[in-house]
């Protein structure tokens, strides 16, 4: 057996599979949302952020609900190696010894676009099964897909003031 159904669709090994490795970034996320948020505490980005990782932690869930709905079974360890991996990510040397690098807001906001854009395509994916499954609901996944779209857009605007920021600090550094 070759893994695939006529037609050319994926079968339940490689849906599971791909939904698995989709909560395994989910799970990255949702820690390096969190984390981000935190480390802007009392800030407007903070307040920004951490609706950003509320969102993101809810958008998880509803993977979990998915997978539950489409009978896979989550992988624990992958995710428990993702939580593991965006904990380890943290111990990258930044220049900075016991703090952050002015880097390291920038560098958060552009991992959790390009995870923002990997969920989106994974929501469009469902949405297209979805028109062939009724185990998944369309507007369910209309709504997360436009919540993606919604968080790419404010990623991308914290990421753009956070390099213009980023930009003015180096400008304005001594020996300039």
């Amino acid at each position: 057996m070759n893994g695939h159904q006529p037609g050319g669709t994926a079968g339940p090994r490689l849906l599971g599979i791909y939904l698995n490795d989709h909560l395994a970034g989910a799970t990255a996320g949702s820690e390096l949302a969190r984390r981000a948020a935190v480390s802007q505490g009392g800030t407007p980005v903070g307040a920004v952020l951490a609706r950003l990782a509320r969102e993101v932690t809810q958008d998880r869930a509803a993977l979990v609900e998915i997978m539950t709905a489409l009978g896979v079974t989550v992988r624990q360890y992958k995710a428990g190696l993702a939580w593991l991996s965006e904990k380890a990510a943290r111990l990258k040397p930044n220049g900075r010894i016991g703090a952050r690098s002015p880097l390291s807001l920038l560098e958060e906001l552009e991992l959790m676009r390009l995870g923002v854009e990997g969920k989106a395509a994974s929501w469009r994916t469902l949405r297209r099964l979805a028109e062939r499954d009724p185990r998944l609901d369309s507007r369910q996944l209309d709504d997360l897909i436009e919540r993606a779209r919604s968080q790419s857009e404010t990623l991308e605007e914290l990421r753009v003031n956070t390099a213009e920021g980023l930009v003015q600090l180096e400008l304005s550094a001594p020996g300039r």
